[in-house]
């Protein structure tokens, strides 16, 4: 690209990067036709001032895309800092800094642990309800092994993928690979629960070769527990025998010197068998299964007459994606469909012939219910490895490994970002045509209708390769297009100054965009873990008929944030929409209430399945990343009210004020339920004591402070800190846009207020004393 000045309308169009090209450009396309006209009449000294005048040009325009792409970066930037900075972790590395879970091209894949009566019903430990109160993870939620947990114990790690459950007793021992987040290679970890799975000790680095290592396949034979890890990239597939179990293992023996993948043994009528596929097979590798047969797991082995079994699409499910299980008296072999990328899903085959001359299989329906939160669940966009197995009680437990993003998804997201770069560019250019900057496209020495000097060597080569005269005929008609458009498109009209406003801000927004793409990560909105662990929480509003939409829209957002469990409805008035009406993620519960009050916020509801309660009030709309922090400081404090509304009560003064005058004041007391977590079980059984009848009709009578209420409880039952202010991101108060808002009418909402103050503090208390600062927390998110 060559820019130059000139141009007959370089007008206006109100952009700031091209105003001062007004000034000059009258000059500059004088002095070119000046030189071009000396240049014809074959004056050569008049050439060399045309390429001094040409090189004035060039810089002159280039400085114009220059300032045009700086000014556009700059608002990127701004956007970026503004938009995509990430808060403040509280998972801090106990003093040492973060090392794992970098990005990587792989994915982020995590692992989670299912419970089921069968291998065709294991259902996520959450919906078990395994409670750990000493830890707030009310109940433990899936994933409960990701790349933070091996980073954690010490051993940096990207992701960890390919789970085998080793069970002695009632103790589980999970082999994974780990993705070493120096070496950049697999390793093997191995993790301990004595819990079900609840909880895990990370105790280490079981095999670290020199290579990379996957699909740690752990089995017992004879009383000694081998694994057969893969290790095709040392071009061999390998057997260890374990020395001191779990973590020290020593090489027994070569199985085969052939680089396979995901393979397993396993005995099936008197004989052992080997199902595997070969690495090397160019494009197939994901579609290709043989299979080799022995009397000993040990060998020798021998390759199947009908070998290779399948040489076939990668959507087949092929390439095995775990440990096989038989189930009423049947075989069943695990693989994984890798069609939409790789290891989108695992597909279940039951084996219906298997001997040295043959093999059948046929594909079973594997009733997974795969979640609709996208990227913000910790499986949501693919799952490819899943161990089985059945517990003496009779119950079956399984691990499986998960990833939110596609294969390849962070350098998909960097080309899409410099494509979202190049289009800026090429918008910048087509401005500064329009307005004259840019006066040709191709260098002008390149075009057929070009009269400066060149060497003679090169008219000579030219005028030999018809190809160079015909190239140099299309560059000249190219660099008649900067005068047509100005012709078409007139800057110094509205139409053509909104032309130049609208190519202006697609600029601003391709560059928002580029930035997005490359640092704004995966655009998932992950949950934070407290103590190694996940949880979840029911998500409650209050509503009625006359806010119909505010609650379609609120399902619709909320309900893929990520440790969201269920959403609890509580309908006071009219007729209540039917549950299909409403586009959700998760299951949707709407309980009718009789008598139209705001004390049925906080009813006691046994079917509640979690102890933490997420109060929100259906016209407020903010980030699920703004929910999860909210919910990660409330497992830490479960005893509080952790909320997103600050206010200041003076015990003095006891008049209701908004936000800022908390701000003013440097400090807090109450924190509005109205988006508030809270313990469901201690709060709604304090909200409707003996205790509490007094206030509750205050609540009725004035149709209005449930939430101040809360608080007051709150305090008079403890003398310490009772809540805990984060500070959303954004959120939007919808409620301004609705006529069916109790506090639509600012004053009298207020005023209501500071009489419910008055008559809380008669009954339960002054809040005077209790003000808790801003900032005053390691996280910041209390600013």
């Amino acid at each position: 690209m060559v820019v130059a000045g000139g141009g007959d309308n370089g007008g206006g169009g109100g952009n700031c990067c091209m105003k001062w090209w007004q000034h000059n450009r009258n000059h500059y396309y004088h002095q070119h036709h000046y030189n071009h006209n000396s240049n014809s009449s074959g004056n050569s000294n008049s050439a060399s001032g045309g390429g001094g005048g040409g090189g004035r040009m060039v810089a002159a325009g280039f400085v114009f895309c220059l300032v045009c792409f700086v000014i556009n970066g700059l608002i990127a930037v701004l956007y970026g800092w503004l938009i995509l900075t990430p808060p403040v972790s509280l998972n801090e590395r106990k003093g040492l800094p973060w090392l794992g879970c970098q990005e990587d091209n792989e994915g982020s894949w995590a692992i989670g642990v299912f419970f089921g009566q069968s291998p065709f019903s294991l259902k996520p430990i959450e919906t078990t309800e395994i409670w750990r109160n000493e830890s707030a993870a009310w109940p433990v939620a899936n994933p409960v092994i990701t790349c933070a947990s091996a980073s954690d114990s010490g051993f940096p790690s990207n992701f960890v993928a390919d789970p085998f459950l080793y069970v002695q007793g009632d103790v589980f021992y999970l082999f994974y690979e780990t993705k070493n987040s120096f070496t950049m290679q697999g390793d093997i970890g191995v993790a301990k629960s004595i819990d079900k799975g609840a909880t895990w000790q990370q105790l280490g680095i079981a095999l670290d070769e020199e290579w990379h290592l996957s699909y740690p396949y752990v089995f017992n034979y004879l009383g000694q527990v081998y694994m057969m890890p893969e290790s095709s990239q040392k071009g061999e597939l390998r057997l260890y025998r374990v020395t001191n179990f779990p973590l020290e293992w020593e090489l027994d023996r070569v199985i085969m010197k052939k680089p396979l993948i995901d393979s397993f043994i396993i005995d099936h009528n008197g004989e052992y068998w080997l199902f595997g596929s070969e690495h090397n097979s160019f494009g197939t590798t994901n579609g290709r299964l043989e299979i080799w047969y022995s009397n000993s797991p040990l060998g020798p082995w021998k390759p199947h007459k009908k070998n290779p079994i399948y040489n076939t699409y990668r959507n087949f499910g092929a390439r095995n994606g775990g440990r096989p299980f038989r189930y009423n008296g049947n075989l069943y072999r695990i693989g994984q469909d890798c069609g939409e990328t790789y290891g989108r899903r695992v597909r279940i085959f039951k084996v219906e012939v298997l001997s040295r001359v043959d093999y059948k299989e046929v594909e079973v329906p594997f009733p997974f219910e795969e979640s609709s939160k996208g990227r913000n669940a910790w499986n949501g966009a693919r799952y490819h490895h899943l161990d089985v197995q059945q517990l003496k009680s009779g119950e079956w437990v399984g691990v499986m490994d998960g990833d939110r993003v596609p294969s390849g998804d962070s350098v998909h997201r960097f080309l899409l970002g410099c494509a979202s770069v190049a289009a800026v560019s090429g918008l910048i250019l087509f401005l500064g045509v329009l307005l004259g900057a840019v006066n040709c496209i191709i260098p002008l020495n390149w075009c057929a209708d070009y009269s400066g000097k060149r060497s003679d060597t090169l008219i000579a080569w030219e005028r030999a390769n018809v190809f160079s005269s015909k190239l140099r005929r299309v560059f000249s008609r190219l660099n008649r297009v900067p005068s047509f458009l100005r012709s078409w498109i007139k800057p110094n009209t509205f139409a053509g100054r909104s032309v130049l406003t609208l190519i202006f801000a697609l600029g601003v927004v391709l560059s928002c965009t580029g930035v997005t793409f490359i640092y704004g990560g995966s655009g998932a909105e992950e949950p934070y873990s407290w103590k190694g662990q996940f949880s979840q929480f029911t998500l409650l509003t209050m509503t009625y008929d006359a806010r119909l939409w505010n609650l379609k829209m609120f399902v619709n957002h909320y309900s893929r944030c990520a440790s969201v469990k269920e959403i609890l409805v509580v309908w006071n008035k009219g007729i209540p929409p039917k549950v299909s009406d409403l586009n959700s993620a998760v299951p949707v519960r709407i309980r009718v209430e009789d008598l139209n009050s705001l004390n049925n916020r906080f009813k006691v509801d046994p079917l509640i399945k979690t102890r933490a309660v997420l109060e929100l009030d259906d016209d407020i709309m903010m980030p699920c990343d703004d929910v999860e922090r909210g919910f990660m400081l409330w497992r830490q404090h479960p005893d509080r009210i952790v909320g997103f509304y600050p206010r200041y009560v003076d015990g003095s003064r006891l008049e209701y004020s908004g936000e800022k005058y908390a701000r003013k004041n440097k400090g807090y007391n109450m924190i509005l339920t109205g988006a508030a977590f809270m313990d469901s079980q201690v709060a709604f059984e304090r909200y409707w004591s003996e205790q509490a009848k007094p206030g509750r009709e205050v609540v009725d009578k004035y149709f209005n402070c449930e939430d101040v209420l809360m608080n007051f409880l709150y305090a008079n039952a403890s003398s310490s800190k009772t809540v805990e202010y984060v500070r959303p991101a954004w959120a939007i108060d919808t409620s301004k846009l609705s006529s069916a808002a109790i506090s639509r009418d600012t004053n009298v909402h207020y005023k209501i207020r500071s009489e419910c103050l008055r008559k809380f503090s008669d009954m339960y208390g002054s809040m005077s004393g209790r003000r808790w600062e801003f900032d005053s927390r390691k996280d910041r998110w209390d600013v």
